[in-house]
């Protein structure tokens, strides 16, 4: 029995460093190797976030009350109710596991964005798909689709490219975020339903 903890126990530890050993390399490739050119757009992608992911529920929700559409309304507040989810998911994680930035660890990263939490997970990235993925659940079609995801991509690929998020911060950012948004639709449909 003890042989066999041990061994989980080295087996994890072995992973953990290999895994970080990955995580490192990949954001050094990205950040390090970056075209310069890009940095300025990068930037403003990286700052779209809140904005988009505010905007966007409370924009469907105001279409919904203007036009006295139900349906549209509670598609706003599911959209709202994602982002709430990824949030309070997202800072619980970033406190409790209190990750240091990666420019703090390895100073050859080059840090071009300001970031002043903790690094894990990704709220950015987090807040990007919890938006993207809200929206298409809400408004299942290509041409709200592509662009939510490809948008969300982005702000994620641009907190690597601007050296203030690992790789694992910006996938488990992701996950957090469209995990968010499928749990607001779940909890959306069943409390409709309990109303009826």
């Amino acid at each position: 029995m003890w042989n066999k903890l041990i061994l989980l126990f080295a087996l994890i530890l072995g992973f953990e460093s290999f895994a970080q050993n990955q995580d490192i390399e990949m954001l050094r490739t990205i950040n390090l190797e970056r075209n310069q050119n890009f940095d300025t757009f990068f930037k403003v992608v990286t700052d779209s976030d809140a904005s988009v992911s505010l905007l966007a529920p409370a924009g469907i929700y105001m279409v919904g009350l203007i036009t006295k559409d139900s349906i549209t309304r509670k598609k706003g507040l599911m959209i709202g109710g994602s982002l709430i989810i990824s949030t309070v998911i997202m800072t619980s994680m970033k406190y409790s596991i209190k990750r240091d930035r990666p420019f703090l660890t390895y100073p050859e990263i080059q840090k071009l964005a300001d970031a002043g939490s903790p690094s894990f997970p990704s709220g950015h990235t987090s807040m990007a798909f919890s938006t993207a993925t809200s929206l298409s659940i809400a408004f299942p079609k290509w041409y709200v689709i592509a662009p939510s995801i490809m948008w969300a991509s982005a702000v994620g690929y641009s907190r690597m490219h601007l050296g203030v998020h690992y790789p694992s911060d910006v996938i488990v950012g992701a996950v957090i975020g469209a995990g968010s948004a499928w749990l607001s639709s779940y909890l959306t449909k069943k409390i409709r339903l309990a109303r009826k």
